[in-house]
């Protein structure tokens, strides 16, 4: 500790400050020092300390005195540490909180963290050596203008300035962020009620409009999203909402489903919903709901949970047999398949295809090979050859 010199806590002309913690304690050797928390700043020349509560209490040491650095990993009960190992005290070095030590190296005690970045930030400057190509000065306390005779503050309170000027214009930039949304969302309602005029002119000039406009007219439509989509503002909470949405799902699921063979995933089902109801953005636990309703309400689609607790949603007409013996026949012909080369086979995603293959297995069509290579199904050639 006596390589620590007093200091301002000011930069000097051509310093430039690199890093800086909060909640460090100086260690002078294996020893605890009055030096309990405090600021710990890293510039290009020098290593500073700045107590937490005391701003006028301020020690420094130049870089040029360190010798190498090291880490020291947190135990039980103990903060994770940088042990600073420092040439000999110049001669001509300026007054410190100590006149002598007996130990060579300093510990800086990192009580809130950040040790990690610290270091690092520490090992580049020692390696760079900046000090040497970037001579300091005197304290810069002069500017120009209308402002001559103030004194810039280069120190511990330009930095808090600095980062008070950035948070003040991070939350301009929010609240214009949030007004151009706002603005969006006023569009985005204007949108949906000309989605739903146009709607209704398709339906009251169905015989001025030739079939292939009205289709026309209806792509552009659903790329536009669901034209009036259920929320609670108009459908309230609870059953009701609930309800009136698996209404809504039903209605605009049933050709994707009849596309995909009859069965999707939840998740697939959440982004396709999400993605036409626009701003209107659904939650997991609503979109639940409301599947579970799909067959009390006797709609075409139900909601199915597979025993890996997989849930999917499939069209009342979906055949479970038909789709374990096209999985087996499938199966039959390559001889046998993983769930990965099974879906590319037949289109689908991995999920739904290796719960069909599970599903085939369970009913005794398919059995398995667990191996260290992965899961692949074969015949049951018990049932078939019997």
């Amino acid at each position: 500790m006596d390589r620590f010199s007093w200091s301002s806590g000011l930069l000097e002309l051509g310093e430039t400050l690199v890093v800086q913690q909060r909640g460090v304690r100086l260690y002078d050797g294996e020893e605890k020092v009055k030096f309990d928390s405090g600021v710990l700043l890293l510039s290009t020349h020098r290593l500073l300390w700045r107590d937490q509560k005391n701003h006028e209490c301020c020690i420094a040491i130049p870089l040029s005195q360190v010798v190498f650095i090291e880490e020291q990993a947190a135990g039980i009960g103990k903060s994770a540490k940088i042990v600073v190992h420092l040439h000999p005290a110049s001669s001509n070095k300026e007054p410190g909180p100590f006149q002598s030590s007996k130990y060579s190296y300093i510990k800086l005690s990192f009580k809130e963290h950040g040790q990690i970045e610290f270091y690092r930030r520490f090992s580049e400057e020692i390696t760079q050596r900046r000090w040497e190509n970037m001579p300091t000065g005197q304290t810069f306390q002069v500017a120009k203008g209308p402002q001559a005779g103030r004194t810039r503050a280069i120190g511990i309170v330009g930095i808090e300035r600095k980062l008070e000027e950035k948070r003040k214009e991070t939350d301009k930039n929010i609240s214009e962020a949030f007004e151009d949304l706002s603005k969006l969302m006023e569009k985005a309602k204007e949108m949906v009620e000309l989605s739903k005029s146009i709607a209704n002119k398709i339906k009251e000039k169905q015989g001025d409009i030739t079939e292939d406009e009205t289709i026309r007219f209806k792509s552009y439509l659903l790329s536009m999203g669901i034209a009036n989509p259920v929320t609670r503002e108009t459908h309230g909470s609870g059953t009701h909402y609930h309800m009136q949405l698996a209404k809504q799902l039903a209605g605009m699921l049933q050709t994707p489903l009849e596309e995909r063979g009859g069965i999707m995933s939840l998740t697939e089902v959440y982004c396709l919903v999400n993605r036409a109801r626009g701003l209107e953005l659904l939650s997991p636990e609503d979109l639940v709901n409301a599947c579970k309703m799909l067959e009390s309400l006797k709609l075409p689609l139900r909601l199915r949970i597979f025993d890996s607790g997989v849930m999917v949603l499939e069209l009342q007409s979906h055949n479970e047999e038909e789709m374990v013996a096209s999985a087996l026949e499938t199966v039959s012909e390559k001889g046998s398949l993983t769930a990965d080369e099974f879906a590319k086979l037949v289109g689908m995603s991995v999920l739904l295809a290796k719960e069909r293959l599970l599903l085939a297995e369970k009913m005794g069509h398919l059995c398995r090979d667990d191996s260290v290579e992965g899961l692949r199904f074969y015949p049951n050639l018990f049932l078939t050859q019997s």
